[in-house]
């Protein structure tokens, strides 16, 4: 039983990285898809009583903001994994202009969340914390351990 929480701006990549890595094997909890946070506690609720592994693919910006899942997650007996997406603005920005239609959130939007982003710590109850970054031949890198002292795995 794994719970997976993203952390990234949008236009990190979190989306894609979750149908190349865990597609087959994780329900996607997402707010963009789900639209409110009762639909998301819902589906929340159904994967922590099932025991079926889960990722929340949200910005969760915030230490409060990806609390609402840790805790729940390590309650219910699961084992909480952090993915940090570690980008620049100006290639989030890149990415975003790249999204049609409702997909792509405005500049101010993204600048925003990439002010108060603060990585995740195991201070706060992770398991294990992964940093993502998207190469220049766009590829997902994963480092694992320490978010400064990792080492990198493809």
């Amino acid at each position: 039983m794994e719970a997976v929480i993203f952390v990234g701006v949008q236009g990190s990549g979190k989306t894609s990285f979750y149908r190349d890595r865990f597609f087959d094997t994780h329900v996607r909890i997402s707010l963009d898809m789900l639209r409110t946070r009762r639909r998301e506690e819902t589906l929340l609720a159904a994967c922590l009583k099932a025991k079926q592994p889960f990722v929340i693919d949200n910005t969760n910006p915030l230490p409060d903001d990806r609390a609402r899942y840790v805790g729940r997650a390590r309650a219910a007996g699961f084992r909480v994994v952090g993915y940090f997406f570690e980008t620049s603005l100006e290639q989030a920005i890149r990415r975003n202009q790249q999204r049609h239609g409702k997909k792509r959130i405005p500049v101010p939007g993204v600048a925003g969340t990439f002010r108060k982003l603060q990585p995740p710590t195991l201070a706060e109850g992770f398991d294990a914390l992964y940093t993502v970054t998207i190469s220049a031949g766009e590829t997902f890198v994963t480092r694992s351990g320490s978010l400064l002292h990792s080492q990198a795995e493809t």
